[in-house]
Order: structure tokens, then C-alpha cells, then sequence
């Protein structure tokens, strides 16, 4: 009996510390998050928190926009810049009145190629979706081919 407390005991201490010890090794391995609400045409973080207010309620009226507006507007916003590693983006669709999506990519052919990417829909008004990636050194792009948006910058550098 006194054999049985012990192994026990042993079983109860082993575990005890691997209890303390996990959570710290779990925790270094967790991806960080990327926040991005998206509006009417356009990622609010990724145009330095403006939300313009555009009103959509079709991707033919986000063409339009972004025709107009999108490259003076990418001109002004400052690229992401992000170390190698795991990250969710955590994608909001906040008062866009059709579903939309997310789409993270190499900035050129040759980087879609040799890059991580993620892409996913299903974001309807008012939810939002996590895209997790593990991301290595190099240029990215990243909109929505539904709502549309501009091809925003990520650049990550080890």
C-alpha cells in the first residue's frame, strides 16, 4: 500500500511539473495576432486606421472605388513589416453587407510560388474568421478578391 502511495505520489509530482512546465513552452510556440477589420472596400489598419466610409453593396462598386482612390491610397499606407513565424490574422467583416474573404500571398509570381500562403471566404457581416500561416522572409500582398480591396504590403524580415 505504502508502495502504491508512492508510485503515486511519483506519477502526482511528475505531473505536477510538467503542468508548470507546458504552459511556458506552449506559450513561446503561439502564433501572435494580426488584427484586420475590414469596411466598404478597404482593410481600416492597413490604411493607417482610416475607414473611409465607402458604401458597398456590390464588388462591382468597390472596383469602381479602388479604380479611382486605390493607388493614392496605397501610396499613403505604410507596408506591415513582421519577423518569421507563426501568426493568426484575425479578419473582421464589420458593416460590409456581402460575404468576404482573405487572401495572403507571395508579392510576385515567383514569391507565390516559393512563399506560405492562406486564403479562405465566409465572411459574413458582422463575424470574424482567424487565417493561421507560418511566414518566412519576404515580400507579401494581401486583400480581399471579394469585397475588393488594394493589394496591401507585408514585408518580413529576419
Amino acid at each position: 500500500m505504502s508502495k502504491q502511495r508512492f508510485i503515486s505520489g511519483g506519477v502526482r509530482a511528475g505531473l505536477f511539473g510538467m503542468a508548470l512546465a507546458l504552459p511556458f513552452a506552449a506559450q513561446a510556440e503561439e502564433p501572435q495576432v494580426i488584427n484586420l477589420t475590414q469596411t466598404g472596400c478597404q482593410f481600416v489598419e492597413s490604411e493607417n486606421g482610416v475607414d473611409h466610409g465607402y458604401s458597398t453593396s456590390s464588388k462591382a462598386d468597390c472596383e469602381t472605388i479602388n479604380g479611382q482612390s486605390g493607388e493614392e491610397r496605397l501610396a499613403g499606407a505604410k507596408p506591415l513589416e513582421l519577423k518569421p513565424g507563426r501568426y493568426i490574422f484575425r479578419v473582421s467583416n464589420e458593416n460590409v453587407p456581402y460575404e468576404l474573404g482573405f487572401w495572403l500571398r507571395g508579392a510576385t509570381l515567383v514569391d507565390r510560388a516559393l512563399l506560405p500562403s492562406v486564403s479562405g471566404g465566409g465572411l459574413a457581416q458582422g463575424t470574424t474568421r482567424d487565417y493561421e500561416v507560418e511566414l518566412k522572409a519576404g515580400e507579401y500582398h494581401y486583400s480581399c478578391p471579394l469585397n475588393p480591396t488594394p493589394n496591401y504590403s507585408l514585408v518580413v524580415k529576419g
